[in-house]
């Protein structure tokens, strides 16, 4: 479950709850298209917003519905107790791993942060991913941070903030990190426009948004067999790489889980707000431009 694509769906909402059938048609889909994982109340799934039962209700609709496919839990939060009870919750609804980001509100310490990793892993019974998204957590990891905590129990995959664009200098990036790294533990990738860099400069997963939502153009990209066509299956969704950059990835995909019909149009967790009418209307010829709509 640590190689492939790793799809991140929404969590949508209708009404301010949880839309369960909307969410189980999602998390179907992805299983479905044949992705190699499932990232339930990842960033893209705004975990943080939810309350400890809505999670563990869509942890196990997640599991229920992935048709076998591994489904890896999202449990970050900004209190340790309440990490530790969302892993407990995700554990007992059958979660194949967890994930989990250093969440604060007060900036964190290098040594908090490890110590979170530290007490969280001495509970677990499944593996974990360490997923570092500095932009949403505001900390960033240092590679003796990664190497210090991909030595605890149950680390099997980190997840990595996108590389540079550049092949050379992607390639040189990751064999840089995996001498530090021990040998079981996988490096992944977000960052989806380098997605295609940075599988092919050997990055294990792509912990990927546009998979959550667009699953069978994503794993174009992680299935191609050579690099040419997967920077050309990347470039398909340029279009996308570009809206992500003007809106944010996550009101981009809500926009379209919308205009396929999947969710409503008011899908996110307030005070978040979906696009005004001219990015739904910039999304729509997106999607018009890849032929999916």
């Amino acid at each position: 479950m640590f190689t492939g694509l790793s799809a991140f769906p929404l969590t949508p909402l209708d009404n301010d709850r949880l839309d369960e059938s909307a969410y189980a048609t999602l998390i179907a889909r992805l299983a479905a298209a044949g992705v190699d994982s499932i990232g339930a109340l990842g960033s893209t799934g705004s975990y943080a917003y939810f309350t400890r039962a809505e999670r563990a209700r869509a942890a196990t609709l997640a599991v229920q519905t992935a048709g076998g496919v591994p489904v890896i839990v999202g449990v970050g939060a900004v209190r340790l107790r309440h990490v530790l009870e969302h892993a407990e919750d995700a554990q007992r609804a059958g979660a194949a791993a967890v994930l989990l980001a250093p969440v604060s509100y007060q900036p964190l310490l290098p040594d908090e942060v490890y110590h979170l990793y530290e007490q969280v892993t001495a509970t677990l019974s499944v593996p974990l991913v360490v997923y570092d998204n500095p932009r949403t957590t505001g900390f960033t990891f240092t590679d003796d941070l990664y190497a210090a905590v991909a030595k605890l129990p149950h680390v099997t995959s980190i997840k990595v903030p996108p590389l540079p664009a550049d092949p050379a200098i992607a390639h040189d990036r990751v064999t840089e990190l995996r001498g530090r790294l021990p040998d079981h533990v996988g490096i992944g990738v977000s960052g989806d426009p380098v997605a295609a860099v940075s599988l092919r400069a050997g990055c294990d997963a792509w912990y990927s948004v546009i998979g959550g939502i667009l699953p069978e153009a994503a794993l174009a990209i992680t299935r191609a067999g050579s690099a040419a066509q997967s920077r050309a299956a990347s470039d398909r969704l340029r279009p996308f790489w570009e809206l992500f950059a003007a809106y944010g990835s996550l009101r981009v995909v809500a926009a379209v889980a919308a205009l396929l019909g999947l969710t409503s149009v008011n899908c996110l967790p307030r005070p978040l707000r979906g696009l005004d009418e001219t990015g739904r209307a910039a999304v729509r010829r997106a999607l018009e431009e890849v032929e999916i709509l």
